[in-house]
């Protein structure tokens, strides 16, 4: 099941107690004091790992809770200290405090962060002992642990993003272009949530194309899904606008295209400068190429015609996005 957002609690253990106690052996007097300090609590830290893809994992477990730190004991025996909870986040998670409302990390692959600090260990009595203060009966409990309320969010990290209005034929390129099987059917909406896919450029070089749900008008609103769908498009570095020549609800191609651009816009400014490609789908129907050169004619770039059925202009494509990889990743010096 791929979840995208879970709101948690999070508690770290308490600090175990410091311990006063005398030294009390046959033939030693004035043994003095032996109390040994507290264990510190374990912390909660978030560890974002690769291979992890989805929030599911804590969906059925609200509250995360570390073991407290043992107590001290006699003969100078310390307490031990607790183990830290790991908990493994998917790369592309933020990470905000629910209650004081603001974002504490976004985590990339192999960053760790602590939202829960464990207590600290109790002082035993022999912290205390002195040149003048030698039989302290002086100890201090264990440090509670941090507790909070945390909300993850996930983005979908890709290269490259499929964007359009539902059934335009997203998820039919995604698994042409890659080994992704995401589900294709007639009607709309069949993607509830991303797909991700690894698209094979040549021998040594490959991109992650992520199939993002269709869009509908308002959705820079929260219409439909629209804000769990537009918040993926935000981590893409290029956009891919799907058209589809005849629309099931029969409205007008260069409508629908104008529509998702200005909802991506009204969603983030940045999304409307992001580099796009823009491609008619389903070629093999009579009115794709009419499509193509009326775009033509209304946007500033090429406009690819392809079919993810029959493989038309699939390399074309396919050799576009490396190009705008290339210059993404080339530094202007």
């Amino acid at each position: 099941m791929f979840l995208d957002e879970v709101e948690i609690q999070v508690e770290a253990g308490r600090g175990g107690d410091g311990c006063m106690s005398f030294r009390r052996e046959k033939f030693v007097p004035r043994g003095g004091p032996d109390g040994g300090d507290g264990g510190n609590g374990g912390s909660v830290i978030l560890l974002a790992e690769e291979g992890v893809d989805s929030l599911a994992a804590l969906s059925h477990r609200k509250q995360w809770k570390a073991k407290n730190g043992q107590p001290g004991q006699g003969s100078q025996c310390h307490g031990r200290s607790a183990d830290d909870l790991v908990i493994r986040v998917p790369p592309g998670t933020v990470v905000h405090d629910a209650q004081r409302n603001f974002v504490l990390k976004d985590m990339a692959a192999g960053d760790q962060l602590v939202v829960a600090q464990g207590g600290r260990g109790g002082n035993g009595n022999l912290r205390f002992k002195t040149a003048t203060h030698r039989a302290p009966r002086e100890h201090t409990p264990g440090g509670p642990g941090e507790s909070r309320i945390i909300r993850l969010e996930l983005k979908v990290i890709a290269d490259v993003g499929l964007v359009g209005k539902p059934n335009a034929g997203k998820s039919t390129l995604l698994s042409r272009l890659s080994r992704a099987r995401p589900e294709i059917a007639s009607y709309p909406f069949t993607t509830k949530h991303p797909n991700l896919g690894r698209v094979q450029i040549d021998f040594d070089r490959s991109l992650v194309m992520a199939d993002i749900p269709g869009l509908i008008e308002g959705a820079h609103a929260g219409a439909g899904l629209g804000h769990e769908f537009l918040r993926h498009i935000q981590r893409a570095g290029i956009l891919i606008h799907l058209v589809e020549p005849e629309p099931m609800d029969q409205t007008d191609p260069l409508t629908n295209y104008q529509a998702i651009r200005d909802e991506l816009r009204q969603y983030d400014e940045e999304l409307g400068r992001r580099p796009e490609i823009v491609a008619v789908t389903k070629a093999d129907l009579p009115s794709a190429a009419e499509t193509r050169e009326r775009l033509a004619e209304t946007i500033d770039g090429p406009v690819l015609l392809i079919s993810a059925v029959t493989g038309e202009g699939l390399n074309e494509l396919v050799g576009i996005i490396a190009k705008k990889l290339d210059e993404q990743r080339t530094p202007a010096w």
